[in-house]
């Protein structure tokens, strides 16, 4: 079975939630651990466009944004339901999800 990297940045006060919705779907297990995760702080900008419909800012103007950068690990038996989970508690219309396979280290 195959372990999958998924990265994800959301607003800063929205990370607990997505944290927590993550984890309630498998994602971030590492042994005997649940809802493992690691994240990092940052500013996120985006300029939305003409048909956007931002949860943030205005189209035609660019955004900055206080963000956290959430980084789990999964099987791939819990890709699918992590990114639904991503998506369905995050307020962004287009939420950036970077979504990496690991090398197995026997592989390495």
């Amino acid at each position: 079975m195959s372990t999958y990297k998924i990265v994800v940045t959301v607003p800063e006060n929205e990370a607990d939630k997505l944290r927590e919705a993550i984890g309630n779907v498998g994602g971030g297990k590492v042994g005997n651990y649940s809802h493992c995760s690691f994240s990092v702080k940052g500013t996120g900008r985006f300029l939305p466009v003409d048909g956007a419909n931002p949860a943030i800012g205005q189209v035609g103007q660019l955004e900055e944004v206080a963000e956290e950068q959430i980084e789990i690990t999964c099987d791939s038996e819990s890709v699918k339901a992590v990114l639904v989970a991503i998506r369905e508690a995050h307020s962004y219309e287009e939420p950036a999800i970077d979504v990496y396979e690991l090398a197995e280290l026997s592989d390495v």
